[in-house]
């Protein structure tokens, strides 16, 4: 028999649930109610780094263009919280790909954003040149679907 010291996959996931609060703030979450994700796009002129707590209307760079919105779009989920107990042992979330219709814009990188909790930044995605849409096209966001024994997810604890 041995005794492992590692962090349990559950206990991973349950920080992505707020099954954990190791706050003096409670936030006092009602039960059974998702928080809110926002994806704003922006420019090579933005500064978004390890250093963003949030986003900030005010923040320099924010794409401005055809079927874009200040604040960007709703992110829906497509992966709740989830633990892979088989190879990568990883606590992650997923969400469904974000799309701009009828759009022209040039983006350089995004900020993935919880608008049910003070605008907390949660990602910040660089897309390592400028992507541009032109002549009312669609601008996707496509995120990568998670596998078991990898370690691709757009947020993943492990």
């Amino acid at each position: 028999m041995a005794i492992t010291q590692v962090m349990p996959n559950g206990f991973k996931t349950g920080l992505m649930s707020c099954a954990h609060n190791f706050s003096a703030i409670n936030r006092a979450l009602t039960l059974n109610t998702v928080d809110v994700f926002y994806i704003a796009l922006y420019t090579d002129s933005a500064t978004l780094d390890i250093s963003t707590v949030n986003y900030d209307v005010s923040t320099p760079g924010q794409v401005v263009g055809t079927g874009y919105i200040e604040g960007g779009n709703v992110l829906s989920i497509s992966t709740p919280p989830t633990g892979d107990t088989v190879g990568a042992n990883a606590g992650y979330i997923n969400f469904n790909n974000a799309v701009w219709s009828g759009a022209s814009f040039t983006a350089r990188g995004a900020l993935i954003y919880n608008s049910s909790n003070a605008n907390l930044a949660v990602a910040v995605l660089n897309f390592g040149s400028d992507k541009t849409v032109s002549g009312g096209g669609t601008f996707t966001i496509t995120f990568p679907t998670y596998a078991t024994n990898t370690t691709v997810a757009i947020v993943q604890l492990s």
